[in-house]
């Protein structure tokens, strides 16, 4: 995911049905039983960073600075919005599939108003000038001592790493006439952290890579049998022996698969055999700004690979392009864009397809694309393929902006709308897979799970290496997505080092900042859930990530085409839960063709009623009977010389694919496709709402690991 300047946290129970946030470490979230407290000024804990401490005092921000800040609204019912959410989303309930209108939901638990009025009339009160209202927040500027006097807490500079930064010298503080309207002030401190697209490509992996040297081999020193261009494994995993390498982690490593297409993936995933398209429904893909070629690039690369492109009205866009800003801190985001448009598209062929182009990758143009969805029903599925680190050196991100986005998720609940968000490409996040890892923040002070990919109301995609079967393309078997990497030493005779050192992976772990949600209940073992990814022990379980995985490693890339600003149209292969995060979104697409058109919303709880059949679902696991694991990629002639590296799948950095349930895959992947994981919903549905039992225990989610299989091993 390109780079976002991003900040939130929180934490929220959803073990009950009432669901409601709740305050843990170092993170709040508005309670909603205070609604029926009395008012009472509140701080807003966390508003004030971590990084703000009198050490790093630079002086105080001059009263006359221009500032401005975000008024986050708690809405009427937050208690009621979580609890509703809950249970349209339960198919054990009796409101199961029962989705809001957008008017409604707005109607029914959105700021009322009088809490509009309230905070009104606090703001300009103190002297702020509203400048936005939406159903979300109130958005308001003046000076910074008009915010200072406003929010009851001075402004300083503060030294970081990042530079000199503004931030509240303590917490927030509302008064009590607005304390149970707001959940939170975004925009207080200045943005420290950033949020990273899930999406890299083999070529700028490689120009970027950390730890091992990016050696070559000179011409005159190369092997003769090892190719002088670009070489893969066109027949499936393992088809064509690397002839000349050096022994690595086997004898007679392939050459690693080339880079898969849309129509290998529909046919790995049983799409193509369930005669699906995605027909009826419509998904949003969230990222940020706009590529101007994007439908002629979509376009030119499904006719390229045998493909139907976009039909007309089939694709749309929503952009704000003169109000585009800070793209000089947030990078290029085509090559993610693209990658999200063709994977739906690829996945869920007839699918309509609305991207919503963020107006940068900071949190609050990234919150109000997902606020255009939800407010105006966009979509029945919501793409996203970028997040954050929730922790860090700089600081824990703002609360403000989590409690935005977790109440935006539990909307989309209620609304029928469901969010796929990538889970990382960093293994655990820890500074360890930092260290080399190609795809991570620096910034990490423990392992950890990403940000939004954490949010119970999400589902949580984690990344795979996906092999298909020699000659025929059918899925053969998977590992988790995790990449140790070695180079081709100067002389050609071994790999340095050996073994590799991490450079990609999935992202996972179980959050040290949210409860347990109700769906993972007797399917995610204690043994897994009670202890948090920074090694903390908690007494009661906590939410693991991810929820589900597919096809994402960058060994097993996907191919991608697109026209860079001033350049011309290309393809190459891309890898991260970038590539995982639309695919199952064309899966949900596929599944609601499926179900007659008929909305999914949270897919979650259905996903986890069903994770012990291994029918439905492939256990993916990390187990040695995957045959051979090591993959030779050869890039061919660069720069006058020969480069070659040898990578190690199935090697995530502190996250293992087990049988069952685990931190690095999920309930795993689609077996016999998302089509037929959900079309029984229908039949319950017509029965009316029912139990749906397990048969396996806790500790059982996938059941037990499948014995090898014939042909060539995974991946």
């Amino acid at each position: 995911m390109p780079a976002a300047v991003r900040s939130r946290l929180t934490r929220i129970a959803v073990a009950a049905p009432a669901a409601a946030a709740l305050v843990l470490g170092t993170f709040a979230v508005a309670n909603p039983a205070i609604a029926a407290e009395p008012s009472v000024a509140k701080d807003l804990t966390g508003s004030s960073p971590a990084w703000a401490t009198p050490k790093a005092d630079a002086g105080a921000v001059p009263d006359s600075t221009p500032a401005t800040a975000r008024v986050y609204l708690a809405g009427q019912d937050a208690q009621g919005l979580a609890a509703f959410a809950q249970a349209v989303s339960d198919e054990s309930s009796p409101l199961y599939g029962k989705f809001l209108s957008a008017a409604d939901a707005k109607a029914r638990f959105g700021a009322s108003a009088a809490q509009v009025k309230a905070v009104t009339a606090w703001v300009t009160g103190a002297g702020l000038k509203v400048t936005a209202t939406t159903a979300q927040y109130v958005e308001v500027s003046g000076t910074t001592g008009t915010l200072a006097k406003a929010f009851g807490t001075q402004f300083r500079n503060y030294r970081t790493a990042d530079g000199t930064h503004k931030a509240p010298a303590k917490d927030a503080v509302v008064p009590a006439s607005v304390a149970n309207s707001i959940i939170g002030i975004g925009g207080l401190a200045d943005p420290i952290q950033k949020a990273s697209s899930q999406a890299v490509s083999v070529a700028s992996a490689e120009s970027g890579a950390k730890g091992a040297a990016a050696s070559a081999l000179p011409s005159s020193k190369a092997p003769a049998t090892l190719p002088t261009v670009p070489t893969c494994s066109a027949d499936g995993y393992d088809s064509d022996i690397a002839k000349g390498a050096p022994m690595g982690y086997e004898k007679n490593d392939p050459f690693a698969p080339c880079a898969y297409v849309p129509s290998q993936l529909r046919k790995a995933y049983h799409v193509t055999s369930s005669k699906v398209s995605g027909k009826g429904a419509t998904v949003a893909i969230v990222d940020a700004y706009g590529l101007g070629t994007m439908q002629a690039d979509a376009n030119t690369f499904a006719t390229a690979h045998g493909d139907k492109p976009f039909a007309a009205g089939q694709y749309k866009e929503v952009l704000t392009p003169d109000q585009w800003n800070n793209q000089a801190n947030c990078g290029d985001w085509s090559g993610e864009e693209a990658l999200d448009v063709e994977m739906v598209h690829g996945l869920a062929p007839d699918a309509n397809v609305v991207y919503v182009g963020a107006n940068s990758c900071e949190d609050a143009d990234l919150d109000a694309a997902l606020a255009n969805i939800v407010n105006n029903h966009l979509a029945d599925v919501v793409s996203n393929s970028w997040g954050e680190i929730m922790h860090g050196k700089s600081g824990d991100i703002d609360p403000a902006v989590v409690a935005s986005e977790n109440q935006l998720f539990q909307l989309g609940a209620a609304e029928g709308i469901g969010f796929t968000v990538s889970a990382g490409d960093c293994g655990d996040s820890s500074p360890g897979a930092a260290a080399t890892g190609v795809n991570c923040q620096a910034d990490t002070n423990q392992a950890q799970a990403d940000w939004p990919s954490a949010s119970p109301w999400v589902t949580s995609v984690g990344g795979t290496a996906l092999e298909l079967m020699n000659k025929s393309g059918t899925y053969a078997d998977e590992v988790s997505m995790g990449d140790q990497r070695s180079v081709l030493s100067a002389d050609g005779k071994s790999w340095t080092p050996m073994p590799g050192a991490f450079y990609f992976g999935g992202g996972g772990g179980v959050s040290a900042d949210f409860p347990q949600p109700w769906y993972q209940q007797g399917v995610v073992p204690d043994s897994v859930s009670m202890v948090a990814a920074n090694g903390t022990k908690s007494a009661t379980p906590l939410r693991a990530t991810p929820d589900i995985a597919m096809s994402g490693d960058l060994v097993a890339s996907t191919l991608v085409g697109y026209t860079p600003a001033g350049g011309a149209y290309s393809e190459g292969g891309y890898g991260g839960t970038s590539v995982s995060s639309p695919e199952t979104a064309g899966m949900l697409a596929n599944a609601i063709q499926e179900r007659g058109g008929k909305a999914i919303g949270f897919a979650n709880p259905a996903l986890y009623n069903r994770a012990d059949n291994d029918s439905i679902f492939n256990d993916v696991d990390d187990s040695t009977d995957h045959g051979k694991l090591g993959n030779v990629v050869d890039l061919g002639m660069v720069g006058g010389a020969l480069k070659v590296r040898l990578y190690k799948i199935g090697s995530d950095y502190g996250l293992k694919a087990t049988p069952g349930y685990d931190t690095a895959t999920g309930v795993g992947s689609p077996g016999r496709g998302l089509p037929e994981v959900l079309q029984a919903l229908n039949r319950m549905n017509a029965a009316g709402p029912q139990s749906v039992g397990r048969t396996a225990g806790p500790a059982a989610c996938g059941g037990p690991a499948r014995p090898g299989r014939p042909g060539p091993a995974a991946r």
